[in-house]
């Protein structure tokens, strides 16, 4: 198949390039880094080195025998990307070019407005694109299980059986976001979703969990091609975040009691589960809904977890609950859907420990670069729009 990956250069975006090639399917993708940009704006960097897309491009080829079909552009870009998807020809288009971070969205009215704009337009550009150019083409768009919010009832994928007043339908199952970014994000599923009616496309929406991981097998010993990790209170999720903090000797950050329950799965997971969904296209003007995580667990879970595997390697961690600077339920049910992929034949390939013990022995030799960006590791950015670093509210929890 030929896969477009929008975004490519992007935690996801580049260990997709390389699972992909390495499966026989030619890739092209763009980019114009912003996500390098954002993370050096919050004052962090990533924890593994990040090098050039020159640099990466070389390295692809070395390992790979094949040239990288990359171009240097934007989704805002209407123009760019018709011209682009026009010369590729792509069965499949990945769509990871988003700005994907709740608390980057809320740090005030420009960063809520940039992320609406890069979003939702950037995204609507490619849907039109679509049409113009590659009307055939499979959309994988990629969505988040936040776009659900964290409802009182079980969660499906997407769509939901109701009875109103004597009556019967099948509607989409309603959004409950919890930031500018996860409201984006419903914004775009909804686009999608009434391209897919209108104009005959064919989409799928990953409502995806957490990944967390530094590596996936196809990358090798090159560093050149591992991906980007990210750790500071923006763009570095919760188990990415603990794992280097485990490493400096950091308090691992809960926020509040840190019984919110999320879906989480490792990278090369994720990896395989956005293949399968290429390989297995939708009819002609359906949009579907894939739920995709393979666990949950509270972030207080994790956080425990992380601890007692840094441990078993000689570090000695401790968890510390911070006060929430975000604006969600501290305890809530949970409990989604995720039958579609595995329909498809996903298999989980690696247990959340053994992944853990990969990353932190990943991270060790890197311990300087975190240290170095160590004053971000506790939150500022809160959800009422100021600006204070939370505080400890409990040094010594009681585990979960």
């Amino acid at each position: 198949m030929k896969i477009f990956i929008a975004g490519i250069d992007g935690y996801l975006g580049w260990a997709l390039a390389q699972y992909l090639t390495a499966r026989g399917h030619e890739v092209a993708g763009n980019d114009v880094f912003l996500r390098r940009a954002w993370v050096a704006e919050v004052g962090s960097d990533s924890a593994l080195p990040v090098y050039s897309i020159e640099e990466r491009a070389a390295a692809f080829e070395a390992h790979f025998g094949k040239s990288l079909n990359f171009r240097q552009g934007d989704l805002l870009d209407y123009d760019f990307i018709c011209n682009y998807l026009a010369d590729f020809k792509p069965d499949a288009i990945v769509h990871l070019a988003e700005m994907p971070s709740a608390p980057y969205s809320m740090i005030d009215q420009k960063h809520a407005v940039l992320t609406q704009q890069n979003n939702v337009i950037g995204s609507l550009n490619l849907l039109w694109a679509m049409k113009e150019v590659c009307p055939d083409a499979h959309l994988v768009k990629l969505g988040t299980m936040g776009e659900y919010g964290t409802p009182n009832i079980d969660i499906p994928e997407g769509f939901f059986e109701v009875e109103f007043r004597g009556r019967k339908d099948r509607l989409p199952f309603p959004r409950q976001a919890g930031s500018f970014y996860h409201w984006s994000k419903v914004h775009d599923s909804n686009n999608t979703m009434f391209a897919c009616r209108i104009w005959g496309l064919r989409a799928t929406d990953i409502m995806q969990g957490v990944v967390f991981g530094t590596r996936i097998d196809e990358m090798g010993d090159d560093p050149r091609l591992r991906t980007r990790l990210d750790f500071d209170q923006c763009f570095g999720t919760a188990i990415n975040r603990f794992c280097c903090q485990a490493v400096i000797g950091h308090p691992l950050t809960v926020f509040g009691g840190g019984k919110q329950r999320r879906g989480f799965l490792p990278l090369r997971d994720s990896m395989q589960c956005l293949t399968l969904t290429c390989e297995n296209p939708p009819q002609r003007g359906e949009y579907r809904v894939f739920n995709q995580f393979e666990e949950t667990y509270t972030i207080h879970e994790l956080a425990d977890l992380v601890k007692e595997v840094a441990e078993e390697a000689g570090l000695n961690p401790v968890v510390h609950c911070y006060d929430n600077p975000r604006q969600e339920l501290a305890e809530h049910y949970y409990n989604p859907d995720r039958q579609h992929l595995i329909d498809l034949g996903y298999q989980p390939s690696h247990d959340v420990r053994a992944e853990v013990r990969i990353m932190l022995a990943d991270l060790m030799p890197h311990k300087d670069r975190i240290l170095a960006k160590q004053a971000i590791l506790v939150p500022d950015i809160r959800w009422d729009g100021s600006r204070r670093r939370s505080e400890v509210i409990d040094a010594e929890p009681i585990k979960s």
